[in-house]
Parts: structure tokens; sequence; C-alpha cells
């Protein structure tokens, strides 16, 4: 199988481990990766501000890019979410774009929905806290929302539990929003903190050592905060425990 990998800006610009982990991952499972390498933006942090204009063309470059591939993979899902589910407020309706929406993937889904894989094989012998980004719970279904009260499969989590040694914590709010929001964060720096260290408070009660997820962008956000209160927990994008990458693992001793 072939697909396309989409690189969201942030993990381009400051997290390229994530992306080499996500074609790790795809090719331990039999995927031949491409890199298109005219890819820019997908145009969310316009769209987010209400400035379409801005995000149009970005959203028009993007259909041209990546309409010749089969399939299209992303590290995202807050970038899969702006694709499938608001190019159609900027894009005009055609069965190309209708395909592009079609195609496209957050890496976990695709490799449940499409791949069909049941289980990872390997190890992670770490206590692992999983947030529940929002995009990716509420608009790409990775699992299910409490305020649905449905009991929707969980994606990522069951990709996790199947690593050998994974101890997967238990929070009391599974699917809580961590606060970044992109510029909500800078908007709203005071409540956008106060909802991320309420986020890390829950996982520092369950014994979370390593806190993943399927957006570096809310990993970024609360890896700040970890920073700056010195908790005794790390960040990983869900990429990087799946593909085994073992010069990813950080030491868990407190602060840095």
């Amino acid at each position: 199988m072939h697909a396309a990998l989409f690189v969201p800006c942030y993990i381009d610009q400051f997290y390229p481990q994530v992306a080499f982990a996500t074609i790790d991952v795809l090719g331990q499972h039999g995927v031949e990766v491409e890199f298109p390498a005219a890819q820019t933006c997908c145009g969310q942090p316009m769209a987010n501000i209400g400035c379409s204009d801005d995000a149009r063309p970005l959203a028009q470059r993007f259909l041209e890019i990546f309409q010749p591939y089969t399939h299209v993979v992303c590290p995202s899902g807050s970038c899969v979410a702006m694709i499938r589910h608001h190019y159609d407020g900027l894009l005009d309706e055609s069965s190309e774009l209708a395909d592009l929406k079609e195609k496209t993937f957050e890496l976990c889904e695709f490799l449940t929905d499409v791949l069909e894989i049941e289980g990872i094989s390997g190890s992670f012998p770490h206590r692992v806290g999983l947030h529940q980004s929002c995009h990716g719970l509420r608009e790409l279904r990775l699992g299910s929302c409490t305020e649905r009260m449905d009991s929707t499969d969980n994606k990522i989590h069951r990709l996790l539990e199947s690593l050998e040694g994974i101890q997967l914590t238990e929070l009391r709010r599974q699917d809580e929003c961590c606060g970044f929001g992109g510029t909500f964060a800078v908007s709203e720096e005071a409540v956008s903190t106060m909802m991320g260290l309420d986020r890390l408070h829950d996982h520092q009660e369950a014994g979370t050592e390593i806190l993943t997820a399927a957006d570096m962008s809310c990993l970024m956000h609360l890896d700040g905060l970890i920073q700056r209160q010195r908790f005794p927990m790390r960040v990983m994008h869900v990429a990087e425990i799946l593909a085994g990458r073992p010069g990813s693992v950080p030491a868990t001793e407190g602060g840095r």
C-alpha cells in the first residue's frame, strides 16, 4: 500500500521526530510512504480565527498536491478534522474534494480502519496517560465522549494497550480539553493555563509518567506547563510510542 504523509506545521518546525516516527510505524506495517515536498499548512490556524480568505488558497493548494494519492496520513487529529469537516466552507463542492475527505486519515484511525490492525507488536514498560484531543475525539470520533454517553471504541487506546508492559493510567475526567485551542492559548492565556493545569493534576493523581496524544499541539501546550511546574512526567506523541523508538523514550525523574 502507498500513502502520502502530511506533516503539520508545528511538527515540521519543532517536532520532526514525530514525522519520522510516523514513517516508521507505517513502514512496519507494509505501507510505502511518500512525502510531497510542496506541501504547506492546511489553513487551520487562519480558519480558526475567521480569516477564511487567507485559509482558502492553502486549502486549494492542499487539494492540488494530495489529489493524486490513494491515501493521505497525518499524525494530527486537528489537521485531519480541518480537511474532512471544514474544507466545505472554503472550497467549492466537487468530486475531488469529496475524494480528498474520504482518503485523509489520522495515523491511528488509518491503522485501525484502513489497515485493520488490532494490535502493535513491541513493548513499552511505562505508565502512560492518554490525552484525548478535542478534534480527534469529537470530530473524527476516535473514541467516545462523555457528553454523548456512547460506547465508541477508542482507537488510540486499543493500539496502545496492545504493547507489552504498558500501563495505561485511569483518569477522573477522560475527555476534558487541555485548554490549548490554538490562538485561544494566546487570547485567553489565564483560562488556557488553568485548563492545562487541571489536566496535568488529573494525570499526576493517576500516576502518569509519560503523557501521550494524537496531537502534538496539545502536547506542546501541556509540556510547557510541565516544564514550568516541574511535574515528574514527559510527553511523547503516540507515533513515537507505537514506533518503538528507544531514543524517544525520556527519563521520568522530576523537572528539567
